[in-house]
Order: structure tokens, then C-alpha cells, then sequence
């Protein structure tokens, strides 16, 4: 950690990029070297196309979690107990793939309700499979 006094902090020509308070000092922290190169590592591990083609999948399943949750109230139940509450996310489930397959036009077999997302493009454009299901990643 390191710690500017308001003396050293005010005068610095970069302050307006750093430290978002008008009088007080600005603290900085470092992690351990140690963190520093696994985010590192990681980071340029999630540039490679392999990593955003299991990405890709991971971002369907959580832009569907995405969709209940906000989209269908998921996040409270209207009924006590796990039965019932099974009954409720089971018939949600089911009125939501009702939703979206009446949205889809007879000839359409294959392609999605929806458009791509821009990340989805991005693995069309460099020809990168996308899988239809995460249950396929591990075969």
C-alpha cells in the first residue's frame, strides 16, 4: 500500500486520473507479486480462441439465468416451500420456451429467436464453433 499525503497528491499533473476526492489524500494498492502474474497469466490466456469459445456457451447459459431473474421474477418465489417452488421455476421454464418457440416462423429450424449477441458474431467471424450446450464441452 502506498499512501500520498494531500501535499504530494495535490500539485501531481495526473491527479484527475487517479484519485476522485477534492481534498483528501489517495491511497494505492498493490497486490502481491504473486497475484500480479496469475492475473497476468489469465488475462492473456482469455485473448486465445479457445477460451472464448468455452466462454461463449457460459455467456448463453448466464444471459438465460439473466432472463428469469430479472425477466420473471425468479429471484422470489410467490409460494412457500420446495415443492411448490419447483412447481413455480418448472411451469416458468416451460411458458418461457413456449414464449420463445411461438416466436420462431415456420421455416425457421436452426437459427435462433434471437440475434446473435456481438460476442457470438465475433466467434462467427473467425469461424469459431459455438456450441449449442455446455453438457458438450467435455466430449
Amino acid at each position: 500500500m502506498a499512501r500520498f499525503t494531500k501535499s504530494q497528491c495535490q500539485p501531481c499533473p495526473d491527479r484527475p486520473r487517479c484519485a476522485s476526492s477534492r481534498e483528501g489524500a489517495q491511497n494505492v494498492g498493490f497486490p502481491p507479486r504473486e497475484l500480479r502474474d496469475l492475473q497476468v497469466r489469465v488475462r492473456t490466456e482469455q485473448q486465445t480462441f479457445d477460451w472464448k469459445a468455452r466462454y461463449a456457451v457460459r455467456s448463453g447459459a448466464e444471459g438465460t439465468i439473466n432472463e428469469f431473474a430479472h425477466g420473471h421474477g425468479m429471484r422470489h418465489c410467490r409460494y412457500r416451500g420446495q415443492p411448490k417452488a419447483h412447481l413455480q421455476h418448472v411451469l416458468t421454464a416451460i411458458a418461457v420456451n413456449i414464449e420463445r418457440l411461438s416466436g420462431r416462423s415456420v421455416t425457421e429450424e436452426t437459427s435462433s429467436p434471437t440475434p446473435p449477441t456481438a460476442f457470438q458474431a465475433f466467434l462467427d467471424q473467425h469461424g469459431i464453433p459455438r456450441s449449442k450446450s455446455w453438457r458438450t464441452l467435455g466430449s
